[in-house]
Parts: structure tokens; sequence; C-alpha cells
């Protein structure tokens, strides 16, 4: 299919944005204190660090970044101003779910903020926000990737490896933010032991995402192509196609539906894609944090808008064995 740049920030953007509020809410409901900490700096003092600043900061980027995600989805349509429309068919369709999932999670990231504002009184209202935060994230992201691995008519999408890519990309991008985010807001570089966890997560999930997609790549190359011969029912007999070419000109659906991506090009960024993924992780190792983080973050962005746009381009619509000569 073809590649569409707004669909592409969409998947790319509200991913890492919803991977970083899954991991926030995830913190906030397991008992991050909201009090105030007492950390070691380097000079062998100790500087007093709200850890609530941190928290507001992340939630402030997670917010930032699934709107963004969400506004370019908008430029995907021809209507957009009637984009409220989409919310109706929640009983049958993921894109209406995903809208309703999306809209449903600010609720608790409203609540996580309004109690953040507040003391330690209010931990137990904020661990039930954080929780509910985690839960939405979750489900907005599964219900994304159901879009697509519920189409059969692709079969590249229409497999397991589509929910479980979107799942732990979105959550490798968000552990890279929501790290990047603590070491920017607390002295010296310094993490509380929620932030260290996500951090040494962030290492781990790099590898585990490269893995995952070369065996999402094995699957799709694998995957036998569409029999010209089933619509007919002379399947039986071998390879049908027609004499003449159905259009003498481009249509919608080879247009929309016929990008062909060359072999050589298609290896060349599945391997850009798979050692971005697999080596972001190992540059933050030798450098200090406040420098390695953001290179690691811009290489994770490469490396998913790369991937995202290989997810579109290498995917074959069943349409297209009509026009097959």
């Amino acid at each position: 299919m073809r590649p569409t740049f707004s669909i592409i920030c969409f998947t790319v953007l509200s991913g890492t944005g919803y991977g970083l509020l899954f991991l926030l809410g995830l913190c906030i409901a397991t008992g991050t204190p909201t009090e105030i900490l007492m950390v070691h700096t380097t000079s062998g003092s100790t500087a007093a660090i709200d850890p609530r600043w941190g928290l507001g900061v992340a939630l402030a980027a997670g917010v930032v970044l699934t709107a963004c995600g969400l506004l370019a989805s908008l430029a995907h349509l021809g209507q957009p101003l009637r984009a409220w429309r989409a919310l109706s068919q929640w009983r049958s369709s993921w894109l209406s779910r995903e809208g309703i999932a999306s809209l449903l999670t600010y609720v608790p990231v409203l609540l996580v903020a309004f109690l953040l504002l507040r003391h330690a009184d209010a931990r137990a209202g904020l661990r039930l926000a954080g929780g509910l935060l985690a839960l939405g994230c979750v489900a907005t992201v599964f219900c994304t990737a159901r879009i697509y691995s519920s189409l059969k008519t692709i079969s590249a999408w229409h497999t397991r490896y589509t929910v479980a890519s979107y799942l732990l990309l979105g959550l490798f991008a968000g552990a890279l933010s929501f790290t990047i985010v603590h070491v920017a807001t607390l002295a010296n570089g310094g993490l509380w032991i929620g932030a260290h966890v996500v951090a040494l997560a962030a290492v781990l999930l790099g590898p585990a995402c490269a893995l995952l997609k070369r065996a999402h790549w094995r699957h799709v190359d694998a995957l036998a192509p569409v029999p010209t011969g089933h619509a007919t029912g002379l399947e039986c007999i071998g390879s049908v196609h027609s004499l003449e070419a159905p259009n003498t000109e481009e249509n919608y659906l080879t247009h929309e539906m016929g990008f062909v991506l060359a072999r050589k090009h298609s290896r060349r960024l599945r391997a850009i894609a798979f050692w971005l993924l697999l080596l972001t992780p190992v540059v933050v190792l030798p450098l200090d944090a406040r420098v390695g983080l953001p290179i690691a973050w811009l290489l994770c962005m490469a490396a998913l808008f790369v991937e995202r746009w290989l997810f579109f381009a290498e995917a074959k619509h069943a349409v297209m064995a009509y026009y097959r000569r």
C-alpha cells in the first residue's frame, strides 16, 4: 500500500506518547513516592528533589506526543471536521474503538495532573488514577494495531506480529522518553528507583524489538501470493489472468493499493531499521546520560519511522490480484 506521511506520524508519535503515559501510570500505580526525596549529588552533598515535578513533566510530554499524533491522523481524512462521526461505529469498527479509547484515556490524565498538584494525602487516589491511565494506554494502542491486524485482505497485517509490534515498539520509545524526562528534571542526572527500572527496560526492549521485527519480516516474505483464479473457481488449473488489463490508466485502487517497493530497497530499509533498534540502547552506555539519551531517542524515532514506512509499503492488498497480468 502507498505509505502516507500523516498516518506514519500518527502511529509513531501516538505510540511513543502512549508508551510514555503507560509507564508513568504504571509507576504511579505501583507506589511512586510523591514526597520530597533526598538525592546525593556528585559533590557528596544532598539535594532536595520533588518527584512530582518529573512526573508532571512526563505527563505533559506524553500528552503532547499523543495529541500531535492524533492531530496528524486528521490530515488523512477527506473531511476532518466530520471525524467525530467515526466514534459512532464502536460496535464493529476498531477505528471507532480506538477513538473512544484515546478520548477516555484523557480522563485519568486530567485526574493525575490534578492530584499531582496536591500533596501526599492524595496517594490512594493517585495510584488508582495511575492504574486507569496505564490501562487506557494499552487499550488505545491495542485498538490501533487491531485496525490493521483485523484486515483479512492484507495478509502481511493479518498476523499476531502486528499487535505485538505496535505494543512493544511503543513501549520501547516510551521508555526512552520517560528516562530522558527524569534525567532532565532530577538534579545531576539522578534517577529514583522507578526510573532506574524503566531505563533498564529501555536497554532490553531495543534488541527485543529488533528480533520481533525480523521475525515479522520473515513471516511476510514467506506468505504465498494471492491466487488469481480463486474468484473464478479456476485455481485448480493454475494461474489465471485476463488477456487485457482491467484499466487503461491508474485508478484509485491501483494508486492506493498498488504501491510497489523494489526488493533491494526493502532489504536496505529493513537493515537500517533493524540495526537502529538493536544498537540504539548501546549508544547511551559509553556516553553521559544527558548526551546519550537524546541521541538514542533520535535514533529510535528514525528506526520507528523507517519501520512504519515499511509496514505500509510492503503490504499487498488482495484486490491487486485482479490487476495482475
